[in-house]
């Protein structure tokens, strides 16, 4: 997709201004709601894979948490995980205008920095899916922080990477999140002082 003078100027359309302004006006609280309850769903997703790992002990393909259980296509699709990660990132982006206390705002920006990561770790897997071509022959899609990571086992960049995915984006997601609650903390009770931010 390109970016062209007409689709910038789509973002500053009365419409989309206009939602803008009533996502981070009076929606603003269910548009919260709404977000945090995806993020926090998907989340559990990731800790039920996790207990299933290794609380339950189930191989690894199979630890797909409770949709993948009724739906393992959607799990193992990378569409699924992709779109996640745009929805946050989208998300952390079109909430950001009502966050005007100077510290939630600092904390609030660090959650969007870790989610845009977190966006271009899922575009570069989605990506190899779509080619069907994984980077350094690996026998699934990997992310740049496996890739890193790779050295450190010791291990050619072949076969299964050093870093588990089931692992690593649990970690992702639990490290976009904690900033996100306390930048909520600090939304919805300013410290003394409440510093609006500039």
């Amino acid at each position: 997709m390109t970016i062209t003078k007409s689709s910038l100027r789509n973002l500053t359309s009365p419409i989309f201004q206009s939602l803008i302004h009533a996502l981070n006006g009076r929606w603003h609280k269910r548009a919260m709601q709404i977000f945090m309850l995806v993020i926090l769903a998907h989340l559990s997703e990731h800790l039920l894979q996790g207990f299933q790992l290794w609380v339950l002990n189930w191989p690894r393909p199979q630890c797909l948490g409770l949709l993948g259980l009724f739906y393992p296509w959607l799990v193992r699709s990378e569409w699924l995980h992709y779109g996640h990660a745009l929805f946050m990132l989208l998300g952390l982006a079109a909430l950001r205008p009502a966050i005007t206390i100077r510290l939630a705002l600092f904390w609030w920006n660090i959650a969007l920095v870790i989610a845009f990561w977190h966006h271009i770790e899922h575009a570069l897997l989605f990506g190899q899916a779509l080619i069907h071509d994984n980077l350094y022959d690996f026998v699934a899609p990997v992310s740049i922080a496996q890739i890193l990571a790779q050295p450190l086992s010791g291990q050619p960049f072949t076969g299964q990477p050093y870093l588990p995915r089931i692992e690593l984006h649990l970690f992702y997601n639990l490290i976009a999140l904690v900033p996100m609650l306390i930048a909520l903390r600090y939304h919805r009770f300013p410290p003394a002082g409440n510093v609006e931010a500039d």
